[in-house]
């Protein structure tokens, strides 16, 4: 039992900004109940690397979810979702601001059914202010909350990280949200609604950029791999062509870094002795670390820098993570199981808690598969309602 058993979401929308929230929910033992278009389903079901027209990243996202088939952009398939509302504690969204409204499914028409739900959005530019209505994407949020601007190298036009940051972003704070809101609740009894800006979720990232420039004078900008003035904290070879991390920019950790190089006297060098010091000489330092790191096996340099003390890691791939046994200790790679027999790792519950942990009961189901189940149950739908329901197209 989950630390959310007994919540139930309902969980509305696609792809990965709200769908990603959903998960997290689930995960920790709230009962989601994802929404789908009937024939359709989320475009998440056959989104990226496939296997049999199947995405690879579906049994995960939507793991530990119930599927319901209904359509919403007629009034009996709005009718049928207010039905529902009436049981759920949460209903969670991330079409673009204003589409709840044209099927009377806003805040007010839930909250006259149950006065207790709390309604989360998730879109591009919020819901309000003169950029609300505007599509936007995870990438578009990523450039106009300014963490595009820093990453990448600097003689580079401005680069993404390799995975969907802005959605994921979004989706914490969305899970953030409900859990505050639903802390609320408890004292008030009421709900609320709780609306995530996907640009705002980056820009809430960005430390003190704002006062940087304002007050300092410095536009933070790409600098590649490593932060202006912070040394020696890199990325450096080894000589089997693997590559690591050492964070050492620290006092008393570039002292430990020194000594396990077997090079003492850098820590004391007048060119090293300080932090700003080091800053300064921040391209000589890493020649001269790259030059002792190049002779070294990557397994060897990171058990002596650990045993050191001195912050260390590989830098993994998929490939290397599988067979890491620090993942495997702490449950971060499940096997499961796909319907057509594929054996699919995926990443484990995230965080650990102690006498209530998450689980995964199950990968993402086929559509629709608890469509009458869940229909008959929270919404009181008639088996003959349901005969009719999906004659017309609406389930």
């Amino acid at each position: 039992m989950g630390p959310l058993s007994g919540v139930r979401v309902l969980e509305l929308g696609s792809f990965i900004a709200g769908p990603f929230a959903g998960q997290l929910l689930a995960d920790y033992g709230a009962e989601v109940i994802k929404i789908e278009p009937p024939s359709t389903g989320d475009p998440m079901r056959r989104w990226g690397i496939t296997k049999d027209g199947e995405s690879l990243w579906w049994p995960a996202i939507a793991r530990n979810k119930k599927s319901v088939t209904v359509d919403l952009r007629g009034e009996p398939g709005q009718a049928l979702l207010r039905r529902l509302v009436a049981n759920c504690d949460v209903v969670l969204e991330n079409f673009r601001p204003g589409t709840m409204s044209r099927w009377d499914l806003d805040y007010e028409s839930l909250r006259a059914v149950n006065p207790g739900v709390v309604l989360v959005h998730v879109s591009g530019f919020g819901q309000s202010g003169p950029s609300a209505g505007h599509a936007g994407f995870g990438s578009v949020a990523e450039a106009v909350g300014g963490i595009r601007y820093t990453t990448g190298s600097p003689n580079d036009t401005p680069a993404r990280s390799g995975i969907s940051l802005g959605d994921s972003l979004a989706a914490l704070f969305a899970v953030i949200g409900t859990l505050a809101a639903l802390t609320e609740r408890g004292r008030s009894g009421q709900g609320q609604e709780v609306d995530v800006a996907i640009y705002e979720a980056v820009f809430a990232l960005m430390e003190s950029m704002l006062a940087d420039y304002h007050v300092g004078g410095v536009i933070r900008t790409r600098s590649g791999s490593v932060l202006p003035g912070v040394a020696p904290s890199n990325v450096y070879p080894t000589a089997d062509d693997a590559e690591v991390v050492i964070a050492a920019n620290a006092d008393s950790v570039f002292g430990r870094l020194t000594t396990a190089m077997g090079r003492p006297e850098l820590a004391t060098d007048t060119r090293y002795a300080t932090h700003e010091a080091r800053g300064a000489a921040m391209t000589e330092l890493d020649s001269l670390i790259s030059d002792w790191t190049a002779t070294r096996e990557s397994k060897d340099l990171v058990e002596l820098l650990q045993r050191h003390g001195v912050p260390v890691g590989m830098i993994n791939t998929a490939a290397s993570i599988l067979t890491d046994n620090h993942f495997a200790a702490r449950d971060m790679i499940l096997w499961r199981q796909t319907t057509n027999g594929t054996e699919l790792p995926m990443n484990g519950v995230v965080p650990k808690f102690s006498r209530t942990p998450g689980a995964i009961d199950h990968i993402g189901p086929s559509l629709g598969a608890d469509t009458d189940t869940v229909l008959t149950t929270l919404a009181g739908v008639s088996p003959d309602e349901l005969t009719t329901l999906r004659a017309d197209g609406v389930i």
